[in-house]
């Protein structure tokens, strides 16, 4: 069902009338890839689904895309602190909270 060689960046898309025709198999599709799957409504893009694995996956890579954004800001403005200084707050935090 699934082409595992499919070119990168080509998104696949299915009617809605899949879902109701033939639920497993799209859910199969689904779990199959890690690749947004566009459902068109009469003729016209209307939904994107994907997978929950996949959707946790990608909102975990798009959170970590935030704060490596945030620490290269926080570089460009020379914003730094040493590895001893860090750890010392580390530890001071753990040792507040026990």
């Amino acid at each position: 069902m699934l082409n595992k060689f499919r070119k990168p960046g080509v998104m696949i898309v299915k009617p809605s009338s899949i879902i109701r025709s033939d639920y497993k198999n799209f859910s199969k599709l689904c779990h199959e890839t890690d690749d947004p799957i566009i459902i068109t409504n009469n003729g016209e893009n209307d939904l994107v689904v994907m997978s929950h694995e996949a959707f946790c996956r990608r909102d975990a890579w798009i959170r970590l895309q935030a704060k490596l954004a945030s620490a290269d800001k926080q570089i460009t403005a020379g914003n730094l602190v040493d590895h001893d200084e860090v750890f010392a707050r580390l530890r001071e935090r753990v040792h507040d909270q026990a």
